[in-house]
């Protein structure tokens, strides 16, 4: 079942409502009606309600995420041989943790064992971070740099 993650949301596009989409491939058609080139909310052809699930994907792990990112992710899962709606719940959610993977997959001890760990990584290797994340990164980053700097003046003196 997960030999072929790739190729079924390949024909997921070949057929109207034939399966589930990624964050990524709504936010990427919202952007082809002109989401993206619309500030004023007016010109595009898109209801309010559409409007709302844009906002809120441009503020998820979708809005950095590549057609290349999602399909090399799904190679590297092959192996793991997880459930299609537990794929795209990791590239959805892009889980950063074991404690956030677990939920997201069925019997995740059992089934994974250690392997859980090496799924993280990968997921933290080819999936982008959401934007709320990078920035509390940079901004910790920051405030280490902030506080060595002032351990050294401290030591100094």
């Amino acid at each position: 079942m997960g030999d072929h993650i790739y190729f079924d949301w390949m024909l997921c596009r070949l057929k109207a409502n034939s399966g589930i989409l990624t964050n990524f491939e709504v936010l990427d058609f919202l952007r082809s009606r002109g989401a993206a080139k619309d500030p004023t909310r007016v010109i595009a052809p898109i209801a309010p309600s559409e409007w709302k699930v844009y906002d809120y994907l441009e503020q998820s792990a979708a809005c950095n995420q590549t057609r290349e990112n999602i399909k090399a992710f799904s190679e590297e899962c092959k192996k793991y041989n997880l459930a299609t709606a537990e794929v795209i719940n990791i590239i959805n959610l892009r889980p950063s943790s074991v404690v956030e993977i677990d939920p997201l997959i069925e019997e995740c001890d059992t089934r994974l064992g250690e392997g859980v760990e090496e799924l993280v990584e990968i997921v933290v290797q080819v999936l982008p971070s959401p934007p709320n994340q990078m920035e509390s990164d940079e901004g910790t980053g920051e405030q280490d740099k902030k506080e060595s700097t002032d351990e050294q003046q401290t030591e100094a003196t």
